[in-house]
Formats: C-alpha cells, structure tokens, sequence
C-alpha cells in the first residue's frame, strides 16, 4: 500500500496482507528513543508483527555496540545528567558554610564510586527498555540491520550469521553518533562517549566546543575539581539560544572557576610525556590530561544501507523525511536523530508515536515542533521554550515586547555565591500572546516545563500576570514582570498586560 493510502486513511485490510505476504509488519532498525517508542505504540494496534535491532550493549558506542536505550539512556541524557548531579555537590558544600553546616576540612571525593553507581543504573535502564519491549510483544533481534530492499532488512549477528527479513515497513531510528575534528592527533581526544566512563577523574581538561555537550562536561568536570579550559569558535558559547542568556551562562562558567576562550580554535594535539600538548590557532600551548570534541553529532546513517535501496540522504547523511517521518521510498520511514530534525530525546519520542498512529492506527499524525521546550544542563542550568528575542524580532510583523528579570537567588544571599538568575519573557504586542521564555538559574528546566504548557496553550501576558506567584519563589518572577524591559523596534505603544 502506497504512503498516500495511509496518509488519506486507507487502512483498508492491509494487515491481514502484510501477515500473509511478509515476516513483519515493521522492522525497525535502532533501539534507542525513538525506535523503542515506535515499536511499542506500533506492536499495541490489533494484529501488528513489531521486531527491533540493536547493536550489543557497551557504555562507549561504536559501529559494532550500542545498546538497547540507545544515546539517551546509555551515554546521554541520563548518565550526564547523573554526573551533574555529582559535580553539583561541591557547590552546595561551599554553600552550605554560611548555613552554619561546619565542614571539617575538603569533603573526599570518589570518582570511581560515581562511575561504578552510574553503570549499574544504564544497566538497569537496558534491561528496563529490553522488558517493555518484550511486554509489548516486540520479537528483538541483537545485531546489526541494514536495509537491502524496500520491505527487505539484512541482520548480522555478533557470531557473524547473516538473518533477513521481509516487512511491509521499515522504520531507520539509528540516532547520530559524535564526530571529532580533523586535526592533527584528533586521534588523542574523547567524545562525550568516553567522557561518561574515564577510569580516572582527570585533573586538567579541554573542550573544544560551544553547545550542549560542551559546557555541561565543563561544568561537570570544574564541579569535581578539575581545571577547565572550554575553547569555542564565537564570542558566546550556546549558539542559538537567547543571547542574553548566553552571555549569563558565559559568566556563570567563570564565575564556578572555568577558563573561558571565545573565537579560538584548537589545531593540534601532541603526545607528551606529561600529557596531551593542545595548541590553538592564537599560539596558545596548553597541557591537558584529557581533551573532549564537543563539535557535534552526525546522523548515524553510514552503515544502514539506504542509499544502496535509494533513500535520499542530506549532505550531512540525514535521512530525508516528509512531515509524517516517510523518506521517498513508502515503505521507509526514519525518526529521531538520524532525521536531523529537533535533536532532543523526547522529540524522537514524540515522532515514532506519530509514526505509529499514522501507519498502523489510520490517523495520520505530524509531530507539532511548535514550542518545543529544551534544557542545557551547565551548573546552573539554562532552560527556554519558544522564540529567542533575536528569533522573535527576525519573525515578528508588528512590535515585540520583551521582559526581563535579573536577580541574586534568595540562597545566594546567605550562602555568599556571587552568581545571579535571569527570567525573559517574549510579548507579541498585536496580540499579547507570550511566544517565547527563557530562564538561566536554579531549577530552569523543572520552571520551564510548566511554563511550555502555558506556551502551548496560548498564553497571553495578562494571563501570566494575572496568576498568583508562589512565595518565596524564584518562579514567581515569571508572573510579576509587570514593566516591559524594551520594546522591538522602539519606540511602541504600551503593551496590552494588566500593569
């Protein structure tokens, strides 16, 4: 049945067809996020055949391991965000002093406890996604899958045994895999893989990036003690987000004791005996113990096979998706990082659910990018959902209303720490809706996800100041900024709030 069948809501009886003329209903390729979520939500529907790849389970990934939770679960999101956590610590020993906590000189630290107690917990995890796959009535195969024909996959397993497979759909949820630079001795850097499994806490790093990945293993690493160089190509790290918030987020990194060095790139590494030799392209020499390559992912799509069977592919090897996830062969359809999309786990999952509806419930389904929420979790975090000021002004028809709020957080005025947060909001004037918000400080990403619902459901600034705050609260600041900080392009008319 042709993708304009199923998309129109043509069901028909293609399901008794496909159990009869293949081995699957859908295979899918990948079990990380996306793919896990796909093939369970696809398994659910009456009479669907659902089987799943993945590569054996290993912390640190590569064209032969991977693992059933794919990046996210194994080597993203969940162990980063565990060893934030850990490096969180220290801060709030300092703190803590001037709460009348009296330390008995520098806390020990054991990395290797963290490492060991983080490993349990991706192993877990695994066979968490491995059992709920399993209940769903997923069939899953370990081993490598390539695509070999429109409704043909190939499965090679650890012992080298070939398997194929027929199957009325295929669904690619391979992910993207982290690229190093092509400098010389690229080979002497990590990526953020082996970052989440050093068998030792190093004492000197440098990262060379400035997104995500970059400024979240500074501050993990500076948290722990390390000494922390962060290289990047612009004047701010976190390309893309507010630029006020960059610039507090810059600020916040040296003020936790991060060595900061904008628009300068590395050039090569060299072996020492005292270390790896970093040098730049200002003429900067610098000895580390570990250098990471925060440079970015790649769609890990190169071992798939698509193009053999003629699946579009983008210059950088994303799979070419329309807005219900299918590639230009019907019975193809890709979700998730290896899309190049909106890189963000819980995108992939909302995605392969779309997926799933539309294939097999008949309901066809586009995920809605609209007011995607998103979290860097640096110490503090920073968090946003919506239009920058900067994305607001490019988009805007009529004038932009722009609130800000920067303060001191109330812990920090006991504990001493000379760190502050910062609130925005983005105002449509024309019709008041709030369109945009960002908030870089304690507890950014659990504020942020409230106020998303809020951008998703419409919200005007009226609305907002019109709702009672929580006292004391950091969050109230959101709901008390009654004077527009600046207004886009100045001058314009009041704003439409209830000041």
């Amino acid at each position: 049945m042709s993708r304009k069948m199923l998309i129109d809501g043509e069901v028909n009886n293609f399901k008794e067809e496909s159990a009869q003329e293949y081995d699957y209903d859908l295979f899918v390729i990948g079990a990380g996020s996306g793919g896990v979520r796909a093939a369970r939500t696809s398994a659910g529907y009456e009479g669907i055949k659902v089987a799943i790849c993945e590569l054996p389970f290993h912390p640190i990934s590569s064209e032969t391991v991977g693992g059933v939770g794919g990046t996210c679960v194994i080597r993203g999101c969940v162990p980063k965000k565990i060893l934030v956590y850990g490096a969180s610590f220290s801060g709030e020993f300092e703190d803590a002093q001037n709460y009348g906590w009296e330390l008995n000189g520098k806390p020990n630290y054991n990395w290797k406890k963290l490492l060991e107690n983080k490993t349990q917990e991706i192993v877990r995890l695994n066979g968490i996604y491995k059992r709920l796959l399993s209940n769903a009535g997923v069939k899953m195969y370990e081993g490598e899958g390539k695509v070999v024909g429109p409704h043909e996959v190939e499965l090679t397993q650890i012992d080298g045994t070939k398997l194929n497979f027929s199957a009325k759909h295929i669904l690619v949820a391979t992910g993207g895999r982290a690229q190093r630079p092509n400098i010389p001795g690229k080979e002497l850097g990590i990526t953020s893989d082996e970052a989440l499994s050093l068998d030792e806490l190093p004492k000197r790093v440098v990262v060379l990036g400035g997104g995500y990945i970059a400024v979240e293993f500074a501050s993990i690493w500076r948290g722990m003690g390390s000494t922390v160089d962060l290289f990047f190509r612009r004047e701010l790290p976190l390309r893309g987000f507010d630029d006020e918030m960059r610039e507090l987020v810059a600020q916040n990194l040296e003020g936790r004791g991060i060595s900061l060095h904008p628009a300068e790139n590395l050039t090569e590494l060299v072996k020492t005996e005292d270390g790896i030799k970093v040098i730049t392209d200002h003429g900067k020499e610098l000895i580390a113990d570990v250098v990471l390559f925060a440079t970015g992912r790649i769609p890990n799509s190169k071992r798939v096979n698509l193009e053999a069977v003629g699946v579009e592919l983008d210059q950088t090897g994303a799979v070419k998706v329309d807005e219900f996830s299918g590639t230009n062969i019907p019975s193809i359809w890709a979700v998730g990082d290896v899309t190049n999309r909106i890189n963000l786990t819980p995108v992939a999952l909302m995605e392969g659910s779309c997926f799933s509806k539309t294939v097999f419930g008949g309901v066809p389904s586009k995920p809605d990018y609209r007011d995607v929420p998103c979290a860097v979790f640096c110490i503090p975090p920073l968090s946003t959902v919506g239009l920058t000021e900067q994305q607001a002004v490019e988009q805007a028809k009529g004038d932009t209303l722009v609130f800000t709020s920067t303060f001191k957080p109330m812990k920090n005025t006991i504990s001493g720490r000379q760190e502050k947060s910062m609130m925005k909001l983005i105002v449509d004037k024309d019709t008041d809706k709030v369109i945009g918000a960002s908030m870089c400080g304690p507890d950014a990403a659990e504020i942020m996800q409230g106020i998303a619902v809020a951008l998703k459901c419409g919200a005007t600034k009226a609305q907002f100041d019109s709702t009672v705050g929580i006292h004391p609260s950091a969050a109230e600041e959101f709901v008390t900024m009654r004077s527009a900080s600046r207004c886009i392009p100045a001058p314009c008319g009041k704003p439409k709030t209830n000041l």
